[in-house]
């Protein structure tokens, strides 16, 4: 097993402030602060304002900055974020699902500690301060052991959703015994929750699972008060709702391929959907239909945004998911329906937030929620000269310009450089398990 993260030696996590930051709180009260404070105390956020009169803490210059939440992810397959060693676009040999499919039985827990801390590791570089793992290799309870060991030991906040392995037989129910141990002996890290992804009952690359399967998958993961996250593929919409599987607890991925009434069914039974647009635009999805995003917002369906997976996508800019959802909607209806950069940002951080039920902790700097922050320099290069911060931060940011983020308080990454991790112990990790791996796997 690789080595515990560094610890951290940055002496500003009990109490600090943030100060003369351009503070883009995403509180639909509180708005935009061209020139404020954030006071931090015990993880939390004591108050927002400009010129706060605090003395005698430790001080963090924010000046020529923009200050905002962290981004919030609410669909990562994280543990094939190093299997973009492997993973060629979508040749038919190469490609994610191939990849994906032929590798993951092969997965030991080890595989998945290391590929988890590695897209962890480039996640937080991005912002990214909270996450949903999607975690459909969850081959025994030691790999999910492992995964989750993995979040508490990178210091994210985020939900684990529970899964399958790779190798599972369609017609099998899900090991939701081991979800139930996970449940009764508790999480890790404070920071998590636990969910449950659950297969499709319709044609997928995967496979279409029977309905009485995934029926008798849900029923037993309700029945926990946990909450179910799936892919969604044209016509899953109304055999759900057909079968009463649809509800608040539900969320859905991809929304293409959807019809008027699915959207309709979808915002009356609450359930959520999370686009994925760099992938969305890429690969295999792209050949499944338009993102269909404006049709959800008119409908009303609580919308947030995802990588999906890095080891498809290449890499877990959440900037550059950002951006792909707006190309994807200026492609389709250019000026005659605006999306706004401050959308993208909403749907970035507090509708993330909301869609994974932690609006009440994180999503936006509110005092009373935790302290989950990221500062970007807006005198990088790149990005300058900034007059406006939302759309600079849409349009030009990379994670190259993340200068600081905290969760719950704590320094994660300072001066972009990493406060808690030595990455190159995880990137060692990463390679070394990849390389073993594609020994078990060689090409074919």
């Amino acid at each position: 097993m690789p080595s515990k993260p560094s610890p951290d030696r940055s002496g500003l996590d009990q109490e600090l402030i943030i100060r003369g930051g351009h503070v883009l709180t995403m509180d639909p009260v509180l708005g935009d602060l061209p020139s404020a404070d954030v006071h931090v105390r015990d993880g939390a956020i004591v108050a927002v304002g400009p010129q706060l009169p605090v003395q005698g803490v430790p001080e963090v210059d924010a000046r020529d900055m923009i200050v905002l939440p962290g981004f919030v992810d609410t669909h990562w397959h994280l543990w094939n974020s190093a299997l973009r060693a492997l993973v060629r676009g979508d040749d038919p040999v190469h490609g994610y699902f191939p990849v994906t499919l032929g590798t993951g039985p092969l997965f030991t827990p080890d595989d998945s500690y290391c590929s988890v801390r590695l897209g962890l590791a480039e996640g937080l570089l991005s912002g990214i301060t909270t996450v949903h793992n999607w975690a459909h290799n969850t081959r025994s309870p030691a790999h999910a052991d492992a995964e989750l060991r993995a979040m508490a030991d990178m210091g994210v906040r985020g939900r684990f959703a529970y899964g399958w392995g790779q190798e599972q037989p369609l017609a099998q129910p899900m090991d939701l015994g081991g979800l139930e141990r996970l449940q009764q002996q508790g999480l890790p890290s404070p920071l998590l929750t636990l969910g449950a992804a659950v297969r499709t009952p319709v044609s997928n690359p995967r496979g279409a699972v029977p309905i009485g399967v995934v029926a008798e998958e849900c029923a037993r993961i309700r029945s926990l008060n946990l909450p179910l996250t799936m892919h969604a593929r044209p016509g899953v919409v109304s055999v759900l709702a057909e079968h009463g599987l649809l509800g608040r607890d539900l969320q859905l991925v991809h929304p293409q391929g959807m019809a008027p009434q699915d959207c309709a069914l979808l915002a009356a039974a609450g359930t959520t959907m999370t686009c994925s647009p760099t992938i969305e635009m890429l690969y295999a999805q792209a050949n499944r239909g338009v993102i269909q995003f404006q049709e959800m917002e008119e409908a009303g369906v609580h919308q947030s945004l995802s990588v999906d997976s890095s080891g498809a996508s290449a890499n877990a800019d959440f900037f550059a998911c950002m951006r792909a959802l707006l190309w994807s909607h200026k492609q389709r209806f250019g000026n005659r329906i605006p999306l706004t950069a401050r959308r993208l940002l909403r749907l970035a951080t507090l509708d993330g937030a909301r869609d994974l039920g932690l609006d009440h902790l994180v999503g936006s700097l509110t005092p009373g929620k935790r302290a989950d922050i990221q500062i970007v320099r807006a005198t990088d290069p790149n990005l300058a000269p900034v007059f406006d911060p939302a759309h600079a931060l849409v349009y030009s940011a990379q994670p190259a310009n993340v200068d600081t983020v905290l969760v719950d308080g704590r320094v994660l990454l300072r001066r972009s450089q990493p406060t808690r991790w030595d990455s190159t112990d995880i990137v060692r990790g990463a390679t070394a398990s990849m390389r073993a791996l594609a020994r078990r796997y060689p090409s074919p």
